[in-house]
């Protein structure tokens, strides 16, 4: 008999505990409509080139130097300076004579090593570039 009331002694107690916190966390985070709370959807502020700038230590033309030094008989075809699984770096696009598609190098923007290189065939950069657009898109 103990065991039971003190059992739902401690039922009512982390219930009444739990509501508590949860009440406020409702009255913060959700909307109510009907009889359904909704939470809202996180946004996520996209970061402008200039704020990019501002916190990269090294310039676009040292990046590209230190990717043309991994393909060194390639062109610059493009560059971009953007953040990439949290990290700030410079991606640049080389293409190489006599090779289809390009080298992408990744040279990060804060201490100028290269992060990654990886060849893109043409069927990839079109998929990259499809996905980036509705990515986009989507951000609108």
């Amino acid at each position: 008999m103990f065991k039971v009331i003190a059992l739902a002694v401690a039922i009512a107690a982390t219930t009444s505990v739990a509501g508590a916190q949860g009440t406020s966390k409702v009255a913060k985070s959700t909307v109510k409509t009907g009889t359904v709370a909704k939470r809202h959807k996180t946004v996520k502020k996209e970061e402008s080139q200039a704020a990019l700038q501002k916190e990269a230590k090294i310039s676009d033309e040292t990046a590209r130097a230190t990717a043309l030094k991994e393909v060194p008989t390639g062109t610059v075809k493009s560059s971009e300076l953007e953040r990439e699984n949290g990290k700030l770096i410079y991606s640049i696009d080389i293409t190489v004579p006599g090779k289809t598609g390009i080298e992408e190098v990744n040279v990060n923007a804060i201490d100028g090593s290269v992060v990654a290189r990886e060849h893109e065939t043409p069927k990839s950069e079109k998929k990259e570039a499809a996905a980036e657009a509705k990515e986009k898109k989507a951000k609108k």
